[in-house]
């Protein structure tokens, strides 16, 4: 069976799905499955707000498969719905990652017509925390390998780096700006912290490049004449390494006065190498880490990261179309 590429992906696109809102492009997608014969099971995530999320897997009836595709549902804000011209699809999600989603779709289905049993599992939340994955590990299907999608340029991912989402807070008290001395800012407190940790010497891996930090948002005070009583600032580090180091350094920089909470923490991951692939280094987080239970696995996908999450998202279509193939030729090689 012929999957039309740029049809599908654009129809896919064209459903908003920011994360917590996939329920819609995972009924599309159950549905549009079952009717290339597969048999599809919506496994429920938990939702923030108690409404319908779930992911999506689907297989052959039988025995179990010996691959499983997979790629996330979800998209980052905001939505924009796609388009396209001779050589690109355009839109929210197109490289990142429903193209994929439909590239994954068109392979499995050939692989099933060489008589390759290859499983697909779409997935909601991986932006922000994986959520669907954690709920998918804790129900395997037995597959041997794994190939996740993302947005790699085709290239084979050698290592994935990890993340460490950090909340620093500081306390203070509050004053009249114009008498400072009867309090305590906690804006200028975290400020000076921050300073001391975006000088911490960060871990550098041979093959995955050095760690990085990056402080994404600052919030506290309540007006320019109050002296702030309380601030807080959203970090991010890439690891190509084990956490536990870097918080601990990170800590000692940031001093007593400051409190380091983590949110979210992913680990750094290495990956295999396949023979005659070219090869890339994901700066980037992925599911892969939260899917350890359903096989060995594997990274490569269409599309550029350099694109994904901006307003010029897109996938090009020839690169979507060697990817259907790329994804094949790989499966089967695994296999042989």
């Amino acid at each position: 069976m012929t999957v039309a590429l740029v049809p599908l992906t654009r129809q896919l696109v064209d459903i908003e799905s920011i994360t917590d809102n996939e329920a819609a492009v995972g009924h599309f997608l159950a549905d549009y499955l079952a009717t290339v014969g597969y048999q599809v099971e919506r496994m429920p995530v938990p939702h923030p707000a108690q409404r319908e999320r779930f992911n999506i897997y689907a297989a052959d009836a039988g025995d179990p498969p010996d691959i499983v595709f997979s790629t996330h549902i979800d998209t980052v804000p905001p939505f924009f719905p796609s388009g396209e011209d001779e050589h690109y699809i355009y839109g929210r999600g197109a490289c990142d990652a429903k193209g994929i989603a439909v590239a994954q779709i068109a392979a499995a289905l050939r692989l099933r017509e060489m008589g390759v049993r290859a499983g697909l599992l779409f997935l909601a939340g991986e932006e922000r925390g994986s959520h669907g994955a954690k709920i998918a590990n804790l129900q395997p299907k037995g597959s041997r390998f794994l190939i996740n999608g993302e947005p790699t340029d085709n290239r084979l991912a050698l290592a994935s780096k990890g993340a460490l989402n950090l909340v620093a807070r500081t306390r203070g008290k509050m004053a009249h700006s114009a008498y400072p001395e009867l309090g305590d800012s906690a804006i200028h407190k975290l400020v000076r912290a921050l300073e001391r940790m975006l000088a911490v010497p960060l871990p550098v891996d041979p093959q995955a490049g050095p760690s990085t930090l990056n402080i994404g948002v600052i919030e506290g005070g309540h007006a320019p004449n109050v002296i702030a009583d309380t601030a807080s600032a959203a970090v991010m580090v890439r690891l190509v390494g084990p956490s536990e180091p870097v918080m601990t350094a990170l800590q000692q920089a940031a001093g007593p006065d400051v409190t380091l909470e983590t949110i979210v923490e992913i680990p750094y991951l290495k990956l295999r190498a396949v023979a005659g692939l070219p090869t890339m280094v994901a700066a980037f987080t992925t599911d892969v880490p939260a899917l350890t239970n359903w096989g060995e696995p594997l990274l490569l996908g269409p599309g550029s990261i350099h694109v994904a999450h901006t307003p010029g998202e897109r996938l090009s279509k020839q690169e979507q179309r060697d990817a259907v193939a790329l994804y094949v030729k790989v499966a089967r090689g695994l296999l042989q």
